[in-house]
């Protein structure tokens, strides 16, 4: 009897399995679309119709990944969240320029693929694309034996807005007198694993199932905390005209980082600390790790996930219109003239 040669299954993906997951992901998928949705699951490209009333429509694109929050997910064999951290991820930097977010499109790279497991993750990302909203029309799961660790993946998702060039949001507004307001975040939101991970787990030795006193929960849900979106009540915002001077998400960079974005030369945006709750992760962290102060806000959020800068006459309106929205949100700042060589953002 002849030997069977070698097969795709047989070198690590399983083909198979891939349909599976597609079967098991496209009710999710399908409930994302809305009517200007051109395409299907079979297409090889995601097809949306643009609104054609729009005037001069300026396309606003964004990548991003998860990062080594993905560990914990791992750790705990929890993947129902980290959907709702790539949709914040990408669709909160598509928001910061004005735009309102159409659809976004995902890439899964797995080391074996698992449908269950990546259902459940598509369905987190599908879930959340429903309440920004904006449609989930494309996407790949890719199985690469040999890459990744059997029960390891990594995400990375890329968001498509639209915005008319009149409303574009690129900091050119901001003047000296506007203030600065912060909406609360969830907690570390998307950053700063790396670090965190080495305190908590590595140098102070806790465990993801132990219960933690300062954070009235286990450390593994503390740090599964989805990321917040605020895409969401900013667009709505948009759509009853009001616009601040500038947005800056808060990720990577911390506050100082982000912020300094989109703050014009000659200016200095003065953070007050102390003017807003820092959730108790922070500290925790902080202390356990003895991070210098300077560190905690060029690593972290701290609290805040974004930064809007408006008009001070117009500052008490928006904040009740964002907690009209679910937003918390607290003045944090003002922005005041400075020389051309001052530091964008001071934190005192």
């Amino acid at each position: 009897m002849r030997e069977q040669g070698l097969t795709y299954k047989s070198a690590g993906v399983d083909i198979e399995a891939g349909e599976r997951a597609v079967e098991l992901m496209k009710d999710a998928l399908r409930a994302t679309y809305d009517e200007r949705v051109l395409t299907g699951l079979s297409d090889f490209g995601g097809m949306y119709l643009l609104d054609p009333s729009l005037r001069e429509p300026v396309l606003v694109s964004s990548t991003d990944g998860v990062g080594t929050k993905l560990k914990i997910a791992f750790a705990l064999d929890k993947h129902d969240t980290v959907g709702q951290d790539l949709v914040a991820m990408c669709v909160d930097d598509v928001i910061v320029q004005g735009a309102r977010p159409l659809f976004m499109l995902d890439y899964l790279a797995v080391g074996k693929l698992t449908p269950a497991v990546v259902a459940e993750i598509v369905r987190g990302i599908a879930e959340a694309c429903r309440r920004v909203p904006c449609a989930l029309i494309g996407g790949e799961t890719a199985e690469l034996p040999g890459f990744y660790a059997e029960d390891e993946y990594d995400l990375a998702g890329f968001a498509i807005g639209v915005v008319e060039r009149e409303h574009l949001i690129d900091g050119s507004a901001v003047q000296a007198g506007d203030v600065l307001l912060g909406l609360a975040a969830s907690g570390l939101h998307s950053n700063g694993y790396s670090l965190a991970r080495v305190v908590l787990l590595e140098r102070a030795g806790l465990s993801l199932e132990q219960e933690v006193p300062e954070l009235g929960r286990t450390l593994g849900e503390e740090l599964l905390e989805p990321t917040r979106i605020y895409a969401g009540a900013l667009g709505r915002l948009f759509a009853q005209g009001f616009y601040p001077h500038a947005l800056a998400h808060i990720t990577g960079g911390g506050i100082p980082g982000n912020l300094a974005r989109v703050i014009p030369p000659g200016l200095t945006a003065h953070v007050q600390r102390g003017s807003w709750p820092v959730p108790p992760i922070f500290p925790l962290i902080q202390r356990l790790g003895e991070i210098a102060e300077s560190e905690m806000y060029r690593t972290f959020n701290m609290g805040l996930g974004m930064i809007a800068v408006v008009a001070a006459e117009q500052a008490e309106e928006y904040q009740r219109r964002l907690e009209a929205e679910g937003e918390k949100v607290y003045l944090v700042g003002e922005v005041t003239d400075a020389g051309p060589e001052a530091d964008r953002v001071v934190t005192a």
